[in-house]
Parts: structure tokens; C-alpha cells; sequence
């Protein structure tokens, strides 16, 4: 059997006000990356290919994990939620959420997005097309593929396995932790969901600060 692992990236810039500024690891999300991928080497994991999204906390983690040779494919790389919240706001007045909002407002995003009422810079369609058309490619018998990506990506191939409809897809978004493990066994009847959300490089006491979502 094969396998997936996808990884989201470690903590960007939490403080930003739109994507392009978000887009660059905080010095914690380089640590984060670091201990990630210390922990793959010295649980001797090893992978048949190694993929990332383009943007740049992708590339970014890649490297600080000792990855920097990972191909870069774009179908990996986030929704841009800055602007589905602006439309969001535009079209139901539901304003951006502060930090301690987005439990609530995410699921609303979600649902507008699948119904079409807001887009951003592309259709809620068009998304799950490149999400799950990566992660058909990925699911092949007998080799390994690790995914650094982000936890919207993350998210969608979980729906697409689980068949979630929108709201529980934000439930399974929400939690997702900055350079979390997320695995895919590929068995002979088609791709299962085999683990969520692991985070074993931050389990020791002294790590406990670096579990972040954002």
C-alpha cells in the first residue's frame, strides 16, 4: 500500500491584513518546520517524491524541514480566505473576524462559497477541482508522497475522502495546527483517511508554546 502525507505549513504571519503579507513564516514557523522534519529523519521516514504548493511559507517550510528539493505544484497552495471574507462582508454585511471569531465565521464563508454567492479569486468548484485532482495523482499503489501545503488544501481532501458537506468541512478546518501531519493510506480499494492533525515533533513539555494555529 501507499501512502500521503500532507503537512501544513508552520505559522505565517499572523498579523496580516491580506494574503500577500501573510505569506512568509514567522521565525516560530521556521522552528516549527525544523523540528518537523528532524523528527522524519529520526523516525526514518523516507518518501518516493516530495511535493509543495508555490506560495512562499510553502517553500519555506519545504526548506526548514530539509526539503528544499520538493517539486512545486500550485494545485497545493491555499484559498485566498482574505478576499471570500471581504465578499463575504460585501454581499451578507458579516463583517472580518478578529482572532477569536473564526469558529463562527468560517463555516459562513464555506457555505456562501459552496452556494456560489461569493467567490474571491476562484469558485468554491474550482478549488475542490485542483485539490482533489492533486491528490488523485498523488494516490498511487506502493510509493509515498509528502504534501506540504496549507490547511484549506488539507481540508478539501478530507471532504473529498469523508464526503463532508461544507460546515463540517470548516469543523475540520479550524483546528488544523501549523505543521500538523495528516495521512492518507492508499489500499487497493481506493484512498481512506488513516490520520488527523498529528503534531508528535511538539509533543514534549518545552514545545507546548509552538502549537499554534495561526
Amino acid at each position: 500500500m501507499g501512502e500521503i502525507v500532507l503537512v501544513r505549513h508552520g505559522q505565517a504571519n499572523s498579523d496580516a491584513q491580506d494574503e500577500a503579507s501573510y505569506d512568509r513564516l514567522s521565525d516560530l514557523g521556521r522552528q516549527q518546520a525544523a523540528w518537523l522534519g528532524g523528527w522524519f529523519e529520526a523516525q526514518g521516514e523516507r518518501f518516493d517524491s516530495v511535493l509543495a504548493g508555490s506560495l512562499v511559507r510553502h517553500r519555506q517550510t519545504a526548506a526548514a524541514m530539509g526539503r528544499a528539493e520538493a517539486a512545486t505544484d500550485p494545485r497545493l497552495n491555499e484559498m485566498d480566505y482574505f478576499n471570500l471574507g471581504r465578499a463575504l462582508e460585501e454581499a451578507n454585511g458579516v463583517p472580518m473576524p478578529g482572532p477569536d471569531e473564526f469558529a463562527a465565521h468560517v463555516p459562513q464563508v464555506m457555505e456562501a462559497w459552496h452556494r456560489a454567492e461569493i467567490q474571491g479569486d476562484e469558485s468554491f468548484a474550482a478549488f475542490e477541482a485542483r485539490v482533489t485532482g492533486v491528490l488523485a495523482e498523488a494516490t498511487q499503489p506502493g510509493r509515498r508522497v509528502l504534501c506540504v501545503t496549507s490547511g484549506g488544501v488539507i481540508g478539501m481532501m478530507i471532504r473529498h475522502l469523508l464526503g463532508l458537506d461544507p460546515t463540517r468541512l470548516a469543523h475540520v478546518l479550524l483546528p488544523i495546527l501549523n505543521t500538523s501531519i495528516h495521512r492518507i493510506l492508499v489500499t487497493p480499494h481506493g484512498p481512506i483517511l488513516a490520520g488527523y492533525n498529528a503534531v508528535p515533533h511538539l509533543d514534549t513539555a518545552d514545545r507546548a508554546h509552538a502549537r499554534t494555529h495561526y
